[in-house]
């Protein structure tokens, strides 16, 4: 499995092109925007899109989904149903945040926990992943020890937990309850800044270390 990241919006969130090196056929995780960019990055790979994989509603994550989606000609699977409302006002979203247009959308695989996403021969495990949002999921590659978190956690940090039905109970309890038992050797993909591994965090990230308690926010 090859990973590309491609930072995209003001936010400079992770887009994440997902290669199967075996069949060159690629999924691409949340793509928030500047499809252009994107669409560049997949020429130059050389490779074929399957799907549009995402982890919530949030603009910067999934505001350029439909476009890419309808350029493709593939569907959109993820995230969680619970987040049909943060996707349904796309368009309020980027006229707060001054975003290009935002197409709202309806994905065709809405996803829980317990699912799996394929493309090419790789597969990914999904889990629910509640708290940043009521909806989000993550993506999980077993055999390459590699997971895509979104905004659930991020190298020194976790997400915030302040937007509409977030919640910070939630957000640790995914992390830990869900995260960490996939094991410490695991790197992550994180909706923003640099990878890490979740035993990294384990010991040094002030929120979700071994022995932090869970009352504070980032």
């Amino acid at each position: 499995m090859k990973v590309i990241l491609v930072p995209v919006t003001p936010f400079q969130q992770n887009c994440s092109i997902v290669i199967c090196e075996a069949t060159q056929r690629a999924a691409i995780v949340d793509p928030g925007g500047d499809i252009e960019r994107i669409i560049a990055e997949v020429e130059r790979q050389g490779v074929v899109v399957d799907k549009i994989l995402l982890t919530h509603g949030h603009l910067d994550h999934c505001g350029g989904a439909k476009a890419l989606a309808d350029h493709y000609a593939v569907q959109i699977e993820g995230p969680h149903r619970e987040d049909a409302f943060w996707i349904d006002q796309l368009a309020a979203q980027t006229q707060r945040f001054g975003f290009s247009d935002a197409e709202a959308f309806t994905p065709e695989r809405w996803l829980a926990d317990g699912d799996t996403v394929q493309f090419g021969n790789e597969s990914m495990e999904v889990y629910f992943c509640p708290g940043h949002t009521p909806g989000h999921v993550i993506f999980f590659s077993r055999e390459h020890k590699l997971a895509f978190v979104g905004d659930v956690l991020f190298a020194g940090s976790i997400g915030r937990t302040d937007f509409p039905r977030g919640n910070h109970a939630e957000l640790i309890r995914s992390i830990r309850e869900k995260l960490w038992p996939l094991g410490d050797d695991v790197t992550f993909v994180p909706g923003h800044g640099p990878t890490s591994t979740f035993g990294e965090e384990r010991r040094s990230n002030p929120f979700v270390r071994d022995d932090a308690t869970a009352g504070t926010t980032a």
